[in-house]
């Protein structure tokens, strides 16, 4: 199908307090639950590269480098 416009895209992230060294899986859908293929994720608008996992992306142990505003 054509590509997902952006702003279809919601990043699902654990809904608790996260500390340093934990292991956090950030995931990326669509609003409709259509399928999501390629992903590629922003920290703070720097791009992290395409995600090898498909639509998720593992931060650990997770330190404070890790902290941010992150987009999909």
């Amino acid at each position: 199908g054509p590509p997902c416009p952006p702003d279809q895209l919601v990043l699902q992230v654990p809904a608790r307090a996260l500390r340093e060294g934990d292991t956090v899986t950030l995931r990326c859908r669509s609003w409709r639950d259509e399928p999501v293929i390629r992903v590629r994720f922003y920290q703070n608008e720097r791009n992290l590269g395409a995600n090898l996992n498909g639509t998720e992306l593992s931060l650990s142990p997770l330190q404070l480098h890790h902290s941010g505003r992150y987009r999909c």
